[in-house]
């Protein structure tokens, strides 16, 4: 199963992969500032906040892709295999704050919650998949 395959799978592609490219230009860009102008104030939380923008916007995307997407057996397999990403991130996490809380881990910051649930769902695509094999 290739998100590819569909006219719904290609805009998904494209439009994933345009939000991932302004979210490495505006981490890059927020960070440098942050580093260098030594911002306060305002502008030092719009700096700060400006990375989850395009993230935000990955996340719709990713829900837009479920609203377009006519394959049934392609939108079963993603609403799956994004609820076993989310499954297993709550679980990861509050694990892991139990054991923050208990100071036997370092602490991770939150930005990673996505990254995590992003790699949960790309693992459980192909064990979803495979189910219907």
């Amino acid at each position: 199963m290739s998100n590819s395959t569909t006219a719904a799978g290609r805009r998904y592609i494209a439009r994933f992969f345009t939000a991932m490219l302004a979210y490495v230009g505006v981490l890059c860009g927020s960070l440098w500032a942050i580093r260098n102008l030594e911002p306060t104030g305002p502008l030092l939380w719009i700096l700060a906040i400006a990375p989850a923008i395009p993230v935000i916007a990955v996340i719709a995307i990713m829900g837009l892709y479920l609203i377009e997407e006519t394959d049934e057996f392609i939108r079963s397999v993603l609403i799956q295999s994004m609820l076993w990403g989310v499954g297993i991130t709550l679980s990861a996490c509050t694990a892991w704050g139990f054991l923050e809380n208990a100071e036997v881990v370092p602490h991770i910051p939150l930005y990673l919650v996505f990254p995590i649930f992003c790699g949960s769902f790309g693992i459980a695509q192909p064990f979803v998949g495979r189910r219907y094999q």
